[in-house]
């Protein structure tokens, strides 16, 4: 069973996103997706500025199965890219939720068609 962090908003495509203290948002893949993956052991993060429509694709993870666009959850401009994640793709399978986010971005507006934590389970049931 893959953790879900209560406090968080999921996509369909297995990205969430943390809401932060000054309004900016946190984004990463869960851990259902980092477990489907596998092993990580590159991760492309997006440059601070760059502009995101929701849906873009703002960073690839490869792991030792598959590479995999992440997609662009919320609009806005990217504030910073996780640069560890560089030389320690690993951070992403070790902690998902944690030091294994990939972008922080200044929304352009509130997130909005995001699921709860209870609605990304019920997803996950769904696909099998």
């Amino acid at each position: 069973m893959s953790e879900i962090p209560a406090d968080l908003k999921y996509t369909k495509s297995h990205e969430w996103v943390r809401t932060l203290a000054d309004g900016n948002v946190e984004v990463g893949i869960t851990d259902h997706a980092q477990g489907a993956l596998g092993d990580l052991v590159f991760v492309e993060v997006p440059d601070a500025g760059k502009a995101l429509k929701v849906g873009d694709t703002f960073a690839v993870v490869e792991s030792v199965k598959a590479a995999s666009d992440v997609y662009a959850p919320v609009a806005g401009a990217v504030i910073e890219g996780n640069a560890a994640l560089g030389s320690q793709p690993e951070l992403i399978n070790s902690e998902p939720y944690g030091a294994g986010w990939i972008m922080r971005l200044k929304p352009g507006g509130a997130p909005a068609g995001l699921l709860s934590a209870a609605e990304y389970q019920a997803h996950l049931a769904a696909e099998g």
